[in-house]
């Protein structure tokens, strides 16, 4: 079966004269019902009734015809699709995130604006599998907190946006009446921090000097890096 069977048939199916869809698609009218009857014995059902009295679809044929108007729809959208990419009009962006900024939302917004044909798809992976994403062209950028270590190695950094490392605390914690708190201080006390990579290695960068670890209450998963 090809796509001008289908054609020929949408336009039998809509005109039910093989007169008028003739003259529609340009084509003699033996030709076409030649067509059609090649078409019904390929797929092995009656599509047409045919009588004195007329053209009309089976109920085989009606189901048919709204397949065939749907398939030669996506067919037209598909090559549209194609040439428009050739013209730089149409593409798919797929970016992966570990972390989401605020500063996530309006770039993209900024980017469908000035790009409308691009379809955006954002992937929420672990980090390893945007660092495998990327190598192997799956994802064209990924937005994470920037690593170290070999399992970057090959991977292109652009910094985005820098967050200052603070401690949090509830205003009747004895600690928050301090103007500024010891490390030392901290590792005395539970800490819920980041489930996120490398964040345990920042945090024992920050506490290298203190020669000691901090006590890690509990990880959260989700992270929103902006303002709420």
């Amino acid at each position: 079966m090809e796509l001008r069977h289908l054609r020929y048939f949408l336009a039998v199916g809509e005109t039910l004269n093989f007169t008028k869809a003739a003259v529609r698609l340009r084509v003699a009218q033996p030709a076409l019902s030649r067509q059609m009857r090649d078409l019904e014995d390929e797929i092995g059902v009656d599509l047409l009734r045919r009588s004195p009295r007329g053209l009309s679809l089976t109920p085989e044929g009606k189901l048919f015809l709204e397949e065939a108007r749907e398939l030669l729809k996506f067919s037209s959208e598909s090559v549209k699709k194609v040439h428009a990419m050739v013209r730089g009009e149409y593409s798919e962006l797929h970016i992966g995130y570990r972390i989401y900024m605020e500063t996530l939302p309006r770039a993209l917004a900024a980017f469908q604006k000035a790009r409308p044909g691009v379809k955006v798809l954002l992937h929420e992976l672990p980090f390893d599998e945007l660092m495998a994403g990327l190598r192997d062209a799956a994802l064209e950028l990924a937005v994470v907190l920037r690593p170290t270590g070999e399992r970057v190695a090959g991977i292109e950094f652009e910094s985005l946006r820098t967050y200052p490392m603070c401690v949090a605390l509830n205003a009747e914690h004895p600690l928050a009446r301090l103007e500024s708190i010891p490390l030392e201080k901290l590792t005395t006390e539970p800490i819920v921090g980041l489930h996120i990579d490398g964040y345990r290695g920042y945090l024992d960068r920050i506490f290298a000097s203190t020669g000691l670890k901090p006590r890690m209450a509990m990880e959260l998963r989700h992270v929103w890096f902006g303002p709420y």
